[in-house]
């Protein structure tokens, strides 16, 4: 073989191989562990959203990307979501059969955002305690 065509192979094996490695590390070596995170807030479901109400961008700063704690009363269990005073959307990795409706918990979660039009703070990789 030439030595042209030799180059190119090469080549294409480094750029094959370096996709597959960035692509590894998107799917598996990206993700942070919420759970062992210290607390940056810990808040009640209605100061936070009374917060991102009247401010969303220094809201947004605030707590965006940031684990936080939120109490609140489970207005709502669906499979993986639970949802604290009709306010707090709390998605779960796997289904929740710890707390009921009615029930005071404190959820840990990452904050991803916050729907202003139905007036929901969204967290994610959420683990709950229950309040007694």
């Amino acid at each position: 073989m030439s030595r042209k065509i030799k180059f190119l192979i090469f080549v294409i094996v480094v750029l094959a191989v370096g996709f597959f490695a960035v692509r590894y590390y998107v799917y598996h070596g990206g993700k942070r562990d919420i759970q062992a995170e210290d607390t940056a807030f810990t808040v009640t479901s209605a100061a936070i959203v009374a917060e991102f109400t009247s401010n969303v961008e220094a809201s947004n700063k605030k707590y965006l990307e940031k684990p936080i704690a939120v109490s609140g009363t489970v207005t709502s269990v669906k499979g993986t979501e639970v949802i604290l005073d009709n306010t707090v959307n709390c998605s779960f990795t796997t289904a929740n059969t710890i707390v009921k409706v009615n029930q005071k918990a404190t959820v840990k979660g990452r904050v991803v955002g916050f729907d202003d039009l139905l007036g929901e703070l969204r967290l994610d990789q959420c683990n709950i305690s229950t309040n007694k």
